[in-house]
């Protein structure tokens, strides 16, 4: 009877995993994060409509374990001297961010007619973003450097720290609310926390940094070592009463200042997003699609708060402190959804019997939609942009110092502006410098043009595809304007930045050439067909350039300026 059981329960889960994947798939063709697809086969696997998700007690568990994986990476990311690092813009506009939707989400709340508890939960739970999607979608876009993907950062940083201090109260008052003198019990878990505390910081002070790279020698051992800490503090959080959570998260936290936190967070994203699979195919199978329907007027109106009073009110905040609206627009762009983190807090209330499962169920509703939506507006982000330009004046603020994104472009005549100063872009500026051209690099990387500057180098930091800092280069006598920046992996469904850099120079009148490099043959003919001057293929100058050397052909390299000869042949024998 056992081993028909077990069987039965091996068959589920294949069944359920063979369904993600499927899933995935879908989700992945439309270009949605696996979050979204993940929750809709849940719902599809529920009692609902297939009725597949049957072992309730086995996926829990999986759910519980990716939860526990989940917060122990949150609190890994938690470096404390990150916290000293954070701007001044990334503080003040995540907490205002945090501020506002709190509030107002919880004035919607009451407006709809849920109960003040209910109302808090939710409002709190609209203020966190998704670090995954973020991080992903600026990292498919080429601009998790740039400033506003930066402030971006800045933000989840500011939101984790908020996760914690939520989850913590949250603790505190289920704590008061199921036992007896709870005001006495409250008060001895938080006794007990302060101990945890303190044994970790002892930890963190004289053991974890020699022990964990004495660990890293061997990188298996080190990966069991940091899930059985997290699985023993986790329990030692839960036995103390403060939960299974905040020890996972304790755990992270204790190891985020050690050298060999990235090798362990890149080891266990696998395992983390494995099993949180399970919990999102949990929260799916459980919701009820009737009590979905009725929710939905409810969660649209959430919706279109996260997905508009978000990013509105960063955008304000941002302005106010002398940023320019594109920035803070692109910045506000990547807080219009709600993340992972909203669904787990939510059903640790209903855990707690603080808030009743549909509001578990709403919020979901809220998660899927905002985070569909948004996906597609950081996605498309510049060219929503340029829609809703002439309306986002009213946030720009002009301080009398000028913004703080401006470009402070150095004083001179140059003969050529290089635009994209990575490996490409540098050793070619090098190499017109060394053919006696005047030079001027510009990226928008802050770290790389500080490093430029340190070297001697005039540059500057800016984006390529925003007219308005283009405008304000000092392009008069300049003979050639090149373009190193790389193309984006999915190709045309982007803005392309090379293609804006060109529009803006050529109405600009720009008297010099455009030479901009590509590395596949159609973004070649695209970009010829778009009126550059010369299209650069590093890859297969370099190639030809090795052939002659290797036969024995390639004369001596030249020093002339970037009219003669192949300037990306040249730039391939660095």
């Amino acid at each position: 009877m056992g081993a028909a059981i077990d069987g039965y329960i091996f068959y589920e889960i294949a069944a359920l995993l063979a369904l993600a994947a499927a899933g995935g798939a879908v989700g992945v063709m439309l270009r949605q994060p696996l979050i979204v697809a993940f929750i809709a086969v849940g719902i599809i696997a529920g009692p609902s409509v297939l009725g597949i998700a049957q072992s309730d007690d086995h996926i829990n568990l999986f759910a519980k374990l990716g939860v526990a994986v989940l917060l122990f990476l949150v609190g890994l990311k938690l470096d404390l001297s990150l916290v000293r690092t954070l701007g001044a813009v990334a503080v003040t506009t995540g907490l205002g961010q945090i501020l506002f939707t709190t509030a107002f989400g919880f004035l919607i709340g009451l407006g709809l007619g849920l109960d003040s508890v209910t109302s808090i939960y939710v409002a709190i739970a609209l203020t966190f973003s998704s670090t995954i999607i973020i991080v992903k979608l600026l990292s498919d876009k080429r601009e998790i450097d740039s400033l506003h993907g930066r402030i971006a950062l800045g933000f989840l940083i500011v939101q984790d720290l908020f996760v914690v201090l939520a989850m913590i109260v949250l603790s505190a008052l289920g704590v008061g609310a199921a036992t007896e003198g709870g005001l006495a019990r409250v008060a001895a878990v938080l006794g007990y926390g302060a101990l945890m505390l303190a044994v970790v910081a002892l930890f963190v002070r004289y053991l974890a940094t020699p022990l964990m790279a004495r660990l890293a020698r061997a990188p298996e051992l080190l990966v069991t070592f940091a899930i059985g800490w997290a699985a023993l503090l986790a329990a030692l959080g839960h036995y103390l009463g403060f939960g299974k959570e905040l020890g996972g998260l304790l755990a992270g936290v204790s190891l985020a200042s050690t050298p060999v936190r990235e090798m362990i967070a890149a080891r266990l994203a696998s395992l983390r997003d494995f099993l949180l699979l399970f919990f999102f195919i949990s929260l799916g199978s459980s919701l009820d699609l009737s009590a979905l329907t009725a929710a939905t007027g409810p969660a649209l109106l959430f919706a279109a708060f996260v997905l508009i009073g978000n990013p509105l009110i960063v955008l304000a905040i941002m302005g106010a402190m002398g940023y320019r609206k594109r920035t803070g627009f692109l910045a506000g762009l990547t807080v219009a959804q709600i993340s992972e983190f909203s669904l787990i807090f939510m059903a640790l209330g209903v855990s707690l019997g603080h808030v009743p499962q549909s509001a578990l169920g709403l919020v979901t509703l809220v998660g899927l939609v905002t985070i569909a939506v948004s996906t597609y507006m950081i996605t498309y982000s510049h060219r929503l942009y340029a829609w809703l330009e002439p309306l986002l004046g009213v946030f720009e603020r002009r301080p009398r110092g000028g913004f703080k994104d401006d470009s402070q472009a150095p004083a001179g005549n140059y003969d050529a502006v290089v635009f994209g100063l990575g490996r490409y872009g540098a050793r070619l500026a090098d190499e017109l410098r060394g053919a006696g051209l005047a030079v001027l690099g510009v990226d928008f990387d802050p770290d790389t043009v500080r490093r430029a500057h340190a070297a001697g180098q005039d540059s500057v930091f800016g984006d390529a595809s925003d007219p308005e800092f283009v405008s304000q280069l000092p392009l008069h006598g300049v003979r050639w304007a090149v373009c190193t920046v790389p193309e984006h992996d999915l190709g045309v469904t982007h803005e392309d930045p090379r293609l804006a850099l060109l529009r803006s120079l050529r109405g600009l009148d720009f008297e010099g050439r455009i030479a901009i490099a590509a590395h596949r043959d159609a973004v070649a003919a695209r970009l010829e067909a778009a009126g550059a001057d010369l299209v650069l293929q590093p890859y297969r100058d370099a190639a030809a350039h090795g052939a002659d050397r290797v036969l024995g052909r390639a004369g001596p390299r030249p020093a002339a300026a970037l009219e003669s000869a192949s300037p990306a042949r040249r730039e391939a024998t660095g």
